[in-house]
């Protein structure tokens, strides 16, 4: 039925990647999402002036601040939406993460605002009426929200869209305050305590986390995070179906919002290679990562040597120290330049975050045991780190 609906409302609804498409994703479920918390807002509102409790008006502006979480959600996906121009040459994508960083501080407005009215209910305790019909609006107020939720997850999921992943968020966090505040009205039959102030303090305290999720995730987008594992899987393994090309390193991709990736790196590459053969190959590989895997890539090739027996020598001793000092350091770009009576070895080393040892510490130990191996070698390094995570 869903996929039924999506088809009629949304042209092309399949491309993904199609800002216009995206933009009609989010107008589509943010109307739904409007009309739905509007509706309860209205209900929840005359029930909570009539039993007094101060969870199910919070619930009830709750709703109300979730349309306006809805209407900046629309105006995001249309900034989004919007093309590449000379201010903004890589587009405006990441207006969506903006977008979630909006509806996460709204989020975070309302959790302090309900713990502060929680908190006056607690030192000022009001009787609450209980009444049937709004165990039945609560009840009604869990299933809508639950729908809301599984709606913008599942589209959310489809179109890869931050923004839209909050407002799931913020659905399931409505579901976990209402069932709170059904708790505490059905309370009220059995006691004067006020179960009504520490529900709705409990509710204001996971509204509060989960707007601290949603900023931490989203701010996280906007400094920028490691590459999808499965995108680095599938870039490595198209790039290696090239027989030419026979390592990669370097890798780098910049997420400028959904649908634009751009990326770089190094291939290795025979250094008695025809170069013209090989920038052709580079050239096809650019093209077939962009076909294939909508980045717009910059492959930069490194000449190797494999047949010099010298060189293989001061290679191999050089990864046996590293993994010696730590078993997750690699190396690339490994050169002999040899002189009187020195040896000079150039290579990069690849250094993780996690890594025990600074830079400088590494440069030691390596001088220190090339030179107990073979005292001729003076060493080039370039500690580089793995921006894939």
């Amino acid at each position: 039925m869903l996929e039924k609906i999506i088809q009629k409302c949304i042209p092309n609804s399949s491309h993904y990647d199609d800002p216009q498409v995206r933009r009609s994703y989010g107008n589509f479920t943010s109307i739904i999402g409007i009309a739905c918390n509007i509706l309860l807002f209205g209900i929840k509102y005359t029930m909570g002036t009539l039993t007094h409790s101060i969870a199910i008006l919070s619930d009830a502006f709750n709703n109300l601040s979730d349309c306006a979480s809805c209407l900046i959600a629309m105006f995001g996906y249309k900034l989004a939406a919007k093309p590449a121009d000379k201010g903004h040459p890589f587009g405006h994508g990441r207006m969506e993460y903006l977008t979630s960083l909006v509806i996460a501080v709204m989020i975070a407005l309302m959790g302090f605002e309900l713990l502060r009215s929680a908190v006056q209910k607690i030192l000022h305790p009001e009787p609450i009426t209980f009444r049937w019909v709004t165990l039945v609006v609560l009840l009604l107020s869990i299933g809508v929200k639950l729908g809301m939720a599984w709606l913008n997850t599942r589209i959310g999921k489809r179109i890869q869209s931050s923004a839209m992943l909050a407002t799931a968020k913020d659905s399931r966090s409505d579901v976990i305050a209402t069932s709170a505040t059904l708790l505490a009205l059905v309370c009220s039959r059995f006691t004067d305590l006020p179960v009504d102030g520490v529900m709705g303090m409990a509710v204001s305290l996971f509204i509060l986390k989960t707007a601290y999720d949603i900023i931490r995730e989203t701010v996280g987008e906007l400094l920028g995070r490691p590459a999808d594992p499965d995108v680095v899987q599938k870039l490595k393994e198209l790039l290696l179906a090239y027989p030419d090309i026979l390592g990669i390193h370097d890798l780098v991709l910049h997420n400028y919002g959904p649908g634009k990736t751009m990326g770089s790196c190094h291939v290795e590459v025979r250094s008695d290679s025809d170069f013209v053969t090989i920038h052709e190959i580079v050239d096809q590989a650019e093209h077939a990562v962009y076909h294939q895997l909508g980045i717009m890539m910059t492959i930069h090739m490194d000449p190797i040597e494999l047949d010099n027996e010298t060189v293989n020598h001061y290679r191999t001793i050089t990864e046996q120290i590293l993994h010696g000092l730590d078993a997750s350091l690699s190396l690339h770009d490994f050169r002999l330049v040899s002189g009187n009576q020195v040896n000079r070895l150039l290579f990069d080393v690849v250094v993780p975050f996690d890594c025990a040892y600074t830079n400088a510490q590494l440069q030691e130990m390596i001088d220190g045991q090339l030179r107990e191996a073979d005292a001729t070698c003076q060493t080039d390094i370039t500690f580089d780190r793995d921006f894939t995570g």
